[in-house]
């Protein structure tokens, strides 16, 4: 068996909630635990998994993250890679790619080729606005990423928060929805930036009603101002 991300939400036993669980629902080994990215509200309790005898598997980037956390819960991959990696396991082939920098410098792509299905945490929000997450996104990067998972051949993508409504799965047009919602909201705050108006006026004033009907959409909407005044109000 493989697990991604025992989502622990920074709980240290939360690992072990998650391995309890799958044990209920088969006998067989955990094989493997994928870490998505570095963030811990997606990593935590990943101890648990080794513990139980997994081989923890992270994109190379993620471990100057978890040498200056030093959390005791959230262990060391161990196997980095970069590019893509090629897991086969009960009939089940697993692709792992990295493909830059978007959510954060170590965020993967998971891709089973055969089902045609993709895992991407947070970088993809499916039908629900960009929230907290956005804060410290790689705006521009970001872009280029999802250009680059559109290409990908898949038919569903499995988002790391439930997609909306009723918990579903994302498309591709979903993932073409994010970018345009993203470079839409960069062309305009470029524009207010270079008017003298980031940060505070961008900040109060910015609406972007288009999408005003998107669930987070208020909660969200300072994250997404606040972010790329940050990229164009510095003269990027």
């Amino acid at each position: 068996m493989i697990a991604t991300d025992p989502i622990a939400y920074g709980r240290p036993t939360g690992g072990q909630q998650y391995v309890d669980e799958i044990k209920k629902v088969t006998d067989k080994p955990i094989k493997y635990l994928i870490y998505s990215h570095h963030h811990f509200d997606h990593i935590a309790g990943g101890k648990a998994f080794k513990d139980a005898g997994a081989r923890i598997i992270g994109h190379k980037n993620i471990k100057p993250h978890l040498v200056a956390t030093q959390d005791p819960h959230t262990v060391m991959p161990d196997e980095l890679f970069d590019g893509k990696k090629t897991i086969k396991l009960g009939g089940t082939t697993l692709e792992l790619i990295y493909l830059g920098p978007n959510h954060s410098d170590s965020n993967i792509v998971l891709r089973l080729p055969k089902e045609k299905l993709i895992f991407v945490v947070d970088t993809i929000p499916v039908g629900a606005f960009p929230g907290r997450g956005f804060i410290d996104i790689y705006p521009l990067e970001t872009e280029t990423f999802i250009k680059k998972v559109i290409a990908l051949d898949w038919d569903r993508l499995i988002p790391g928060h439930p997609g909306l409504p009723g918990d579903r799965l994302g498309t591709k047009k979903d993932a073409q929805d994010v970018l345009t919602l993203m470079q839409e909201a960069s062309a305009e705050i470029k524009k207010q930036a270079q008017d003298g108006k980031c940060w505070d006026a961008v900040e109060k004033d910015f609406q972007m009603p288009k999408y005003a009907t998107m669930p987070g959409y208020q909660a969200g909407l300072g994250m997404v101002a606040r972010r790329y005044c940050g990229l164009w109000g510095r003269g990027t």
